[in-house]
């Protein structure tokens, strides 16, 4: 069956606009219905005409004022949400700084030892004395993963040998 198309206009008989109304609010409570069933919301419906002398209100008064507090609350509601996010961004910014200045910290105390070992092998002996027991046990740590690899390197060891694409290649290139 298919639905003609009707003016909307004011319907000047009481009886018929009586009738209207009584269809098309029982309508809109069933799509109000179907709406929070389908998508799961809180929603309400409330209707005041001059046919009832109260309102007719949708599922129930007590939950109609329920989804009133929460439409009320919900300015309150967003700035707390916006200022969580914005606490758990910066919680979450703070930790990544913290990891790469970590790193960044380790990398300079990486590079500080060894310009150390250079500067003790090359320069001076007594920059040792000046160190403190932490700093002589890195540095001796140091040395000595060094002196491994350079072990490692006049033994040929195939070890410390790197494949790249199937060719293989000495960490010390050969001189041309």
């Amino acid at each position: 069956m298919s639905k003609r198309k009707f003016k909307l206009a004011f319907i000047e008989n009481d009886a018929k606009r009586q009738a209207t109304y009584k269809k098309r609010k029982k309508g809109l409570f069933n799509k109000v219905s179907e709406l929070t069933t389908l998508c799961g919301i809180n929603a309400c419906t409330i209707i005041y005409s001059k046919f009832d002398s109260k309102p007719d209100v949708w599922p129930s008064t007590l939950a109609a004022q329920q989804v009133i507090s929460q439409f009320k609350r919900l300015p309150e509601m967003m700035k707390e949400r916006k200022m969580l996010n914005q606490e758990a961004y910066l919680r979450e910014r703070i930790k990544k700084l913290k990891e790469k200045l970590n790193k960044q910290l380790s990398e300079n105390h990486e590079k500080d030892l060894m310009e150390l070992m250079f500067k003790c092998l090359l320069i001076d002996k007594r920059e040792l004395d000046k160190l403190s027991p932490t700093d002589l046990d890195d540095l001796e740590e140091k040395i000595e993963k060094k002196m491994m690899g350079i072990n490692s390197r006049l033994n040929g060891d195939a070890k410390k040998k790197v494949i790249l694409d199937g060719d293989e290649a000495q960490s010390n290139p050969a001189p041309p």
